[in-house]
């Protein structure tokens, strides 16, 4: 299901497309902006903050870092984390630099 819609408080420099499946309840929100001067990727302004991968245990994540060094794709180490919720996770970047993680929730 597509679902376009203005930028909230931004409706002249953009629009953005929500992509969703309502059998796995995974919504993506894709969004364009036009106030962009073609400038690189950074968290800290236009572009990705980061996408989140959620894994069943903490034993997935050593996994999934397992199979992070095999490709050679440097990643963080496990971070536990108590707040706002428990949970832990590995970080690591994609080819143009967006940050991506795997997260075990609990």
């Amino acid at each position: 299901m597509d679902y376009k819609f203005n930028h909230l408080y931004r409706e002249r420099t953009g629009y953005g497309i929500l992509l969703l499946v309502p059998e796995s309840g995974l919504v993506i929100g894709l969004h364009t902006n036009t106030g962009n001067q073609h400038e690189g990727f950074l968290e800290a302004r236009t572009g990705l903050d980061h996408v989140s991968f959620q894994v069943g245990t903490r034993a997935d994540l050593e996994s999934w870092m397992t199979w992070l060094d095999d490709l050679g794709i440097e990643h963080t180490p496990i971070r536990d984390e108590k707040k706002p919720f428990v949970y832990s996770t590995v970080v690591f970047r994609d080819p143009d630099n967006i940050q991506l993680e795997f997260v075990a929730v609990g």
